[in-house]
């Protein structure tokens, strides 16, 4: 076979399943979104309507820092106000790290599969496809996790609206938990159905929503204190006043209140998973990513030094209010019944537009994984609806998913608790492996995107982002309690090791027969019309990057 090598050669990408092989992939060079999807080795089947500020709007949706910071703040606040301030400064600058690292690999190869695509891209030959299928795996895992605890979540605070509006004349019990969850989790698989331009105006409408809340939030509250207490608290108790209401050692208990910031500030690899949908996409998703998790660290410490300026100082009694949510008494406390309950219901109501937009990316996800076969039934599963230009399939599975693991929900709270750490300790190893990747093995194989911090200081960001990530999968596995009786076991271990045992043994005794690794859907038309598009742009291509690498054009790759 003839050997054909020319600039525009270097752009094409090709897959190969069968003998999983990657080539190389110019972000930079691209001359529109599209082009950059062929290279990658996809067709364009998802309409791109998603701006850059309604990227960073699904992030920051998910993130909705006032609602997820109330439904967490007990873990922060059993190390006490200042355990609970500076804890969660900690944790952001450590989240950023990761955020930064992310941005790379999402700027260089922008693609809704995303993760495990870019563990394939920089594994080792020897153990890129079932390292890509499990990181697959776990990342839908851990987004499933995320929307049932973000549902979970929302339906305690509406059950606590409940419980104040009926002045304590309410039992919340776990079946009635689960009744508004599941409820949650249908509404929001509704909402995702639509068409992705309304899906889009839905990111928009969540982020000023959230905004709003937090404004009001940030007057309303320190003014009620003012008039209804009289004081805040001193600085004293707000930024030096460290407790522990566990038996762990301080320092420890310190640590596990970094997991109210962990777990708040997370999801923003929804951003990668909307790449197929965003318009410049290889400088929009880094951008949602960076400037969701900068922008919820900042305002989630202000929310935080509010609480702690206003909050009784009997902490214990504050965690251990009869409706079972913490900030639902503080507003209570502070601004008495009727604004309490108007304050949790728009909470609530911004919790399920979180929700919403955890299902939308859960179900990108979904898509993208079926699409390269990874999933059961994925033939079923990656079809697009045509008129909608939606994957409603795979949202339909994002919700049958997050109401099996809702289940938890009924078996007492160290289960339901296991939801959040679930989620927190999926994404840190589907995030974190591919930077360790890119770090050590695909060094040689890293071509950066628009968003890129230099060789040095990208490979220092790196280092910390995986040192970071161990410690936050390892923080994940402990109880809220040192020697916990069975009811108060952390369930992480059980559930995420049980998991991964089974799809292992699944992918080794089946899987591996289809699964192969990402692969290209690209028709024969579609490569032709690929490098008509490369021709125009071949003289500042050749021009910019004479050196590049030249590989073998052919319906499969030859490496």
């Amino acid at each position: 076979m003839n050997t054909v090598l020319s600039p525009i050669s270097t752009r094409i990408h090709t897959i190969n399943a069968q003998q999983s092989k990657l080539q190389d992939i110019d972000a930079v060079h691209a001359p529109n979104d599209e082009t950059l999807l062929a290279e990658i080795g996809y067709k364009q089947e998802l309409k791109r309507r998603f701006s850059t500020f309604q990227i960073f709007g699904i992030s920051y949706s998910i993130m909705g820092i006032l609602p997820s910071v109330a439904s967490i703040a007990s873990t922060g606040i059993t190390a006490g106000p200042a355990g609970f301030v500076w804890s969660w400064v900690v944790a952001s600058f450590l989240i950023l790290s990761i955020g930064i690292s992310m941005s790379e690999l999402a700027s260089a190869i922008p693609t809704s599969g995303g993760l495990y695509y870019w563990t394939f891209y920089y594994a080792p030959e020897s153990f890129r496809v079932p390292l890509s299928f499990l990181i697959g795996l776990t990342n839908t895992m851990a987004l499933a996790a995320g929307a049932v605890s973000v549902a979970y979540g929302n339906a305690k605070e509406i059950l606590a609206a409940v419980y104040l509006t009926k002045d304590g004349d309410f039992t919340i019990t776990d079946p009635k938990v689960y009744g508004v969850f599941a409820g949650c989790i249908i509404l929001q698989g509704l909402a995702t159905c639509v068409s992705s331009k309304n899906v889009a105006l839905l990111q928009t409408i969540s982020s000023l929503s959230h905004t709003a809340l937090l404004v009001l939030f940030l007057i309303v509250v320190p003014i009620g204190t003012k008039v209804n207490v009289g004081h805040f608290n001193d600085r004293k108790f707000i930024f030096g006043e460290l407790d522990n209401f566990t038996n762990w050692p301080k320092g420890w208990e310190f640590c596990l209140s970094m997991m109210t910031a962990v777990w708040t500030i997370g999801a923003f690899d929804s951003c990668v998973h909307m790449s197929e949908e965003a318009k410049n996409a290889s400088y929009g998703v880094p951008i949602g990513i960076c400037g969701s998790i900068s922008v919820c660290g900042l305002l989630g410490w202000i929310i935080i030094i509010v609480i702690n300026a206003c909050m009784s100082q009997n902490i214990e009694g504050l965690l251990n209010t009869p409706s079972g949510f913490p900030i639902a008494q503080l507003f209570d406390d502070v601004l008495g019944r009727k604004w309490a309950i108007a304050l949790m219901a728009l909470m609530s109501v911004c919790q399920w537009l979180m929700g919403s937009s955890l299902i939308t990316a859960c179900s990108r996800q979904i898509w993208a994984f079926a699409r390269d076969d990874g999933l059961p039934f994925c033939d079923i599963i990656k079809v697009v609806n045509k008129k909608l230009k939606v994957p409603m399939r795979a949202v339909i599975l994002a919700c049958i998913l997050g109401l099996m693991l809702g289940c938890l929900c009924l078996a007492g709270p160290a289960a339901s608790n296991a939801l959040f750490t679930l989620y927190v300790c999926g994404c840190y190893l589907a995030w974190c492996t591919p930077i360790f990747l890119k770090l050590t093995f695909g060094r040689h194989k890293f071509r950066p995107g628009s968003f890129y911090l230099g060789y040095t200081f990208s490979m220092i960001n790196n280092i910390i982002s995986c040192l970071w990530g161990a410690f936050i999968i390892v923080l994940c596995m402990f109880p809220a309690n040192r020697d916990p009786a069975v009811k108060d076991m952390n369930y992480t271990v059980v559930i995420a090791g049980g998991v991964w045992i089974l799809a292992m043994v699944y992918f080794f005794i089946y899987k591996y027969k289809r699964y192969h690794g990402p692969k290209s859907n690209l028709d024969p038309e579609d490569k032709v019309k690929l490098e008509q598009t490369l021709s125009g742009h071949s003289t500042n291509y050749e021009n910019n990057d004479s050196d590049a690498e030249k590989v073998l054009i052919n319906s499969s790759i030859k490496v």
